[in-house]
C-alpha cells in the first residue's frame, strides 16, 4: 500500500514539478537510499533483477534509489537527469502472474537507469512490460503478488502508466494528479496497449464494440477496497486540489504525514485500527495492515533546472523529519550525504533506519503525548532546513556548498533524532492512549522477529 502525488506546472510555487512518494510496506523490511553510478557495460552483458536476467543496457543513468533491503528493484527514486518514479500496488480482476519475472519495483529502476526523461523511462517499461511481462513474489515474508502502477515524471512532463500483465494505459497530468491501490485510468487514456481490449474481451470483461474504460474493465475493487486505494487516492486528490495557491515541498512532506479526514477531527488520535484514508500508515494486526507501514518517504523539487530530494530514510514520516540531498540537474559534482550502513530486518541500531524504528515504536506506546513531546521541535528544524536550502538555491550556490550543507544537515537530523529518543522513553505510558491488545501483539511480534527489546 503506498501512495504517489505530482503537481506541476502552474500548480508549483515555484519550479517546474513536484512529487511525493509514501512507500508502505511491511514494518520490518528496512529500506534505504542506495545510489548507483552512471556505467558503461560490455556487449552481451547480463543483469540480475530480483529473480530473472535480462539483457544489460550498453549504458545506465546514474541512479539514487530508497530500495527495500532484499531485492534488486526499488520503491522510488531519481536518476541524474531529473527523472522521478513511483509505483504502486493495483489489483485486477485477473489474477497476477505468480511465476518470477520482473516486479514492478525491478521495472521502476530500469526505467530510471535507462530513461533520460519520462517519456523514455515510460517506453523502457512498456518495452520490457511487452517482452517478460510481471510477476514473481513482492513480500519481503509470506506471499503478495500484484500489477503495477507508475507515476513517472520530470521537469518538463508527468504520467501515469497503470498495467494489468502486458497490457497497460497510460494518462498524461495536466497539472495534479495522485496514484495509490486502484486503478484511476478511465476511458480518457492517451495510449493503450494494442493487446489491452483482447485481453479484456479473453476473460469476458468486456463485449466487442464497446467502449473501453481501463478501470472499469479490470479492476477488482473489493480487493482495492481491503487496501482502502481508492479512500485514500481520493483523499491524496482532496489534499492537493483543496491547496489553494502554488504548492511547494513543505506541502508536499505534510501530505505525506496525513492521517485522514477522521484523524484530522480527533485531537488525540492514534493509529490503531481501521487504516481508513491515512496516508502516512501504521501497521497493525490483519492481512492486509501487516503490509501497511510506511518504510520511507520521498519528496523531490525541480526548481531552476536544480533538483533538490528530500528523503526520511526511515519508516512513519509523522515521526521522522525530511533532509536535503542534491542530485541531478544542476548539482554534477556533489557528493552525496552519509547514508551509513545498510540495514537488513534484523535490529541494528548502528544503522539510521533501525535507529529511528527506536523512536517511531516508543511513540507508538502513547502517540499523542509522545509524539506532541517533540513534534514543534521537528517542525521547526525542518523548516529550517528548507530555509537554509532555498537560501543556496537563491545566491546559486556550488555542488561543494551543496554537499557541505546536505552532510550538515544530516547530522543535525541525527542528533535531534537521538534527543527525541531520550525525550519520549521518559514520558510515560498513558492507558487513555495505549494500543489495543490486537495492535501491541502484532508489533511484539514483530519485535521478536527482528531481535529487538524496547523498554517503554
Amino acid at each position: 500500500m503506498c501512495d504517489t502525488l505530482v503537481a506541476r506546472g502552474a500548480a508549483v510555487a515555484k519550479g517546474a514539478m513536484l512529487f511525493a512518494k509514501n512507500s508502505d510496506r511491511e514494518a520490518n523490511e528496512a529500506q534505504y537510499p542506495f545510489f548507483v553510478p552512471a556505467a558503461t557495460h560490455e556487449k552481451d552483458a547480463r543483469l540480475r533483477c530480483t529473480y530473472i536476467e535480462i539483457p544489460q543496457a550498453p549504458r545506465t543513468h546514474a541512479v539514487l534509489l530508497s530500495r527495500p533491503f532484499w531485492m534488486w528493484g526499488a520503491e522510488m527514486g531519481a536518476n541524474e537527469h531529473g527523472v522521478v518514479i513511483g509505483n504502486e500496488a493495483v489489483h485486477a480482476k485477473i489474477a497476477p502472474g505468480k511465476t518470477p519475472s520482473l516486479i514492478g519495483m525491478d521495472l521502476l529502476r530500469l526505467g530510471l537507469e535507462r530513461g533520460a526523461s519520462a517519456e523514455e523511462a515510460l517506453e523502457v517499461i512498456i518495452t520490457l512490460l511487452g517482452r517478460y511481462g510481471q510477476g514473481g513474489n513482492c513480500a519481503h515474508k509470506g506471499r503478495f503478488e500484484y500489477h503495477n502502477a507508475f507515476l513517472i515524471a520530470d521537469a518538463h512532463d508527468a504520467l501515469v502508466l497503470e498495467t494489468v500483465g502486458h497490457e497497460w494505459a497510460v494518462e498524461r497530468v495536466a497539472a495534479k494528479r495522485s496514484i495509490s491501490n486502484a486503478y484511476t485510468i478511465g476511458s480518457d487514456f492517451e495510449r493503450l496497449s494494442p493487446g489491452a481490449e483482447a485481453l479484456a474481451q479473453e476473460h469476458g470483461l468486456m463485449k466487442p464494440g464497446n467502449a473501453f474504460n481501463f478501470a472499469d474493465i479490470f479492476a477488482n475493487r473489493k480487493r482495492s477496497a481491503l487496501a482502502s486505494g481508492h479512500q485514500r487516492w481520493c483523499r491524496t486528490t482532496h489534499l492537493l486540489s483543496a491547496r489553494k495557491g502554488g504548492l511547494t515541498a513543505a506541502d508536499m512532506m505534510g501530505f505525506l504525514r496525513d492521517h485522514g479526514a477522521q484523524a484530522a477531527r480527533q485531537p488525540h488520535w492514534r493509529p490503531d485500527g481501521i487504516l481508513g484514508g491515512a496516508v502516512s500508515a501504521h501497521a497493525t494486526y490483519g492481512p492486509v495492515r501487516r503490509f501497511g507501514q510506511t518504510t520511507a518517504s520521498w519528496v523531490t523539487e525541480i526548481d531552476e533546472g536544480r533538483a533538490v530530494h528530500w528523503l526520511t530514510a526511515t519508516s512513519a514520516p509523522d515521526t521522522g523529519i525530511f533532509k536535503p540531498v542534491f542530485f541531478g540537474p544542476g548539482w554534477e559534482g556533489a557528493s552525496l550525504p552519509d547514508f551509513g550502513r545498510p540495514p537488513t530486518d534484523i535490529y541494528d541500531p548502528q544503522t539510521r533506519w533501525w535507529a529511528h524504528e527506536r523512536l517511531h515504536r516508543t511513540v507508538l506506546r502513547n502517540y499523542p503525548e509522545r509524539l506532541a513531546a517533540y513534534k514543534q521541535e521537528r517542525d521547526r528544524l525542518e523548516a529550517s532546513f528548507i530555509t537554509r536550502v532555498e537560501a543556496l538555491l537563491r545566491r546559486g550556490g556550488s555542488a561543494d556548498e551543496a554537499t557541505a550543507l546536505s552532510r550538515t544537515l544530516w547530522q543535525e537530523a541525527d542528533a535531534a533524532a537521538t534527543r527525541w529518543y531520550a525525550l519520549v522513553k521518559a514520558i510515560p505510558e498513558n492507558p487513555a492512549f495505549r494500543p489495543s491488545p490486537f495492535m501491541t501483539a502484532h508489533w511484539n511480534g514483530l519485535a521478536r522477529q527482528a531481535r529487538m527489546t524496547l523498554h517503554g
